[in-house]
């Protein structure tokens, strides 16, 4: 039997037992309140927290089968060359970091998603990369289907709603968006999902979706910043991710949706804020350690040169940091060296300059890797 276009179920007609689920919304309620109340704790959040960022462009584009790691992300920004899938890779999750950058500017425009916004951030998502050609920027006016590599629409796993139909469903999905619902954390997972669901790009969905989510919870002002990533905790359970979307699509299974998702985000939530305040206690030592060993005018440029980009040279150091004079940049790296705070990784060449590694901090965002 051949596949045909999914049939898109009305928002209004959701079916979803709320009371069943009650304690579970409070507790990702509570969670993301601890959570925010570490982001408030941060004087410059948005600096300090760049390696998370990073980490969760990396994770989120893993998802879609990228293989780069935040190091290797982190040493292409401070200079370092690849080649190959390993280029391409880096590039998409730089694309996703500047996409979401992007999403935070139009926001102060506009103080609200809505679909011209989404079609703008595409155009980042997308730029220079693989699937750039797929009509970037632009909603799908052909159908597209999801399945293994290689499948057909006969073989597709799950074949999205019919082009001429889309517009009417994002029309929806916009209105939702910004629309009051009964608890903010229940809409978001709708809207996640209604997203995925509708499928409207030809490329970059799953990304841009998950972008969205940051994006969501600030534009309500639920968040202070746009910092919030669940992209971790969906890749490490990335088969009961789609399988909870496909139950959605197969049998109008929302519930086993939702409660999945606010699980997420009560998971990643506590995680966040656990690193939030590992992070805060290691800027907060290494000040302590960097003054007293250096003495320098400079130490407020040092931390946030070394923990916003964590890997680098010392053009990277001098301009994170604000200090103009080499000479003042090498004397200061050289005393960290001594301290053994960071580590050069990479020996100067040519044009190629010394690169260092603040590997107590990429450690603690990163472990895994």
């Amino acid at each position: 039997m051949t596949n045909k276009p999914f049939k898109h179920q009305k928002i209004a007609t959701l079916e979803l037992d709320l009371v069943k689920i009650l304690p579970l919304i409070g507790q990702a309620h509570a969670s993301l309140s601890n959570y925010n109340g570490a982001l408030n704790h941060l004087i410059n959040p948005r600096l300090l927290l760049a390696p998370m960022t990073a980490k969760e462009s990396a994770m989120s584009s893993r998802i879609e089968g990228t293989q780069a790691t935040l190091t290797e992300v982190l040493q292409h920004e401070a200079g370092e060359c690849f080649s190959g899938y390993k280029y391409n890779d880096i590039q998409e999750i730089l694309n996703y970091k500047m996409a979401m950058s992007y999403a935070i500017e139009l926001l102060q425009e506009k103080p609200f998603i809505h679909l011209n916004m989404i079609r703008e951030i595409h155009k980042v998502l997308l730029s220079d990369v693989r699937g750039e050609s797929k009509a970037r920027g632009e909603f799908r006016k052909i159908q597209n289907w999801i399945g293994p590599k290689n499948s057909t629409i006969e073989t597709a796993s799950f074949i999205p709603p019919a082009p001429n139909e889309i517009m009417e469903y994002l029309d929806e999905w916009e209105k939702f968006v910004n629309s009051d619902y009964s608890d903010i954390l229940v809409q978001l997972a709708i809207v996640h999902a209604q997203f995925e669901i509708i499928h409207p790009f030809l490329d970059g969905n799953g990304r841009l979706g998950r972008i969205l989510i940051p994006i969501f919870l600030y534009s309500k002002n639920y968040l202070t910043e746009p910092i919030f990533y669940l992209s971790e905790y969906l890749e490490k359970n990335r088969e009961e991710y789609y399988d909870r979307l496909r139950d959605i699509t197969k049998n109008n299974n929302w519930q086993d949706w939702v409660e999945f998702f606010l699980k997420a985000i009560v998971a990643q939530a506590n995680q966040n804020r656990i690193k939030i305040k590992e992070v805060l206690e290691l800027h907060n030592k290494q000040k302590n350690i960097i003054q007293e060993i250096t003495k320098s005018q400079y130490i407020t440029g040092i931390l946030d040169a070394i923990f916003a980009m964590p890997i680098f040279t010392v053009a990277s150091f001098c301009k994170y940091s604000n200090i103009a004079n080499r000479n003042t940049a090498n004397a200061i790296l050289q005393k960290l060296l001594d301290k053994q705070i960071i580590e050069q990784i990479r020996t100067g060449s040519g044009n190629r300059g010394n690169m260092y590694k603040f590997s107590e901090l990429i450690d603690l965002i990163d472990g895994d890797e």
